[in-house]
């Protein structure tokens, strides 16, 4: 019989298998807020309309850097092959454009190509799977180090970081730069069964490569960590992935055209 675990201990387990993500060894993006964050905001508005309308204000070219981001403008089909077998995942940009934009512009780069997962939670409930660390490429990096690397952008030299990005229904952007309360609002991209993620530390700005698939509902991560798009085909094979396991290849399959780079 399977256990039933508790809401205190999924909080725990997100710590572990989450918030390690991203950057906790590296400086994080100038524009990142200076106070840590991983739950929800509390400060959210219970009013639906008056949260809808101070959301609509929050625009990506009002937040600083998000102009020098990739972003996807509309929707992309990318596929994820480990160990001969593929997962199709639909990315959707129309509503998480700078967090799809920076995942599609990796898998364009080949920066997915034979990285590991380096983090599997399945017991004593399924959690997640998460990968995307640029270190597990080197199979002589310790374990231990696993789940704090991020993207360095060749051409500066720099970790490229991305703001938290969340769309609340009945708002006509994102928000960015903190978490928040989906319960009081619900957010357009839940973390359903077969949600991709992206990991980050403590800090809500600090997402770099590193995603995760969501191996159950779990609705108390939304707000505080930005879904960009779903498996559609192959959760069968996610299910499957074993810590240590290598991608093979990601590519876009679809919608490459509707990635926009800066510059």
């Amino acid at each position: 019989m399977r256990l039933k675990i508790s809401q205190f201990l999924l909080a725990f387990l997100i710590i572990g298998a989450l918030t390690l993500g991203g950057c906790s060894t590296q400086q994080v993006a100038s524009n990142s807020p200076t106070s840590a964050a991983t739950s929800p905001a509390t400060e959210a508005t219970t009013n639906t309309t008056t949260e809808a309308t101070s959301v609509s204000e929050t625009t990506s070219e009002s937040v600083p850097g998000m102009t020098d981001l990739p972003r996807l403008e509309g929707n992309a089909t990318v596929v994820i092959t480990v160990k001969g077998s593929p997962i199709t995942i639909a990315v959707d940009g129309a509503n998480a454009p700078i967090t799809a934009g920076n995942f599609v512009d990796l898998v364009q780069k080949g920066v997915y190509d034979g990285l590991a997962f380096h983090r599997v939670v399945r017991d004593p409930q399924p959690f997640v799977v998460q990968g995307g660390d640029p270190q597990s490429k080197d199979p002589k990096v310790p374990a231990n180090r696993l789940g704090t690397g991020s993207y360095i952008d060749p051409k500066t030299g720099n970790a490229r970081y991305i703001p938290l990005e969340i769309t609340p229904k009945g708002a006509n952007t994102p928000t960015y730069n903190k978490p928040f309360d989906a319960t009081a609002q619900p957010v357009l991209l839940p973390h359903k069964l077969g949600a991709v993620a992206m990991a980050r530390s403590q800090q809500p700005d600090s997402a770099s490569s590193q995603f995760y698939f969501a191996l159950a509902d779990l609705a108390f991560l939304d707000g505080s960590y930005a879904v960009f798009g779903y498996v559609t085909q192959g959760q069968d094979v996610v299910n499957k992935i074993q810590q240590g396991d290598r991608i093979d290849s990601a590519k876009v399959t679809q919608g490459a055209e509707n990635l926009k780079t800066p510059g």
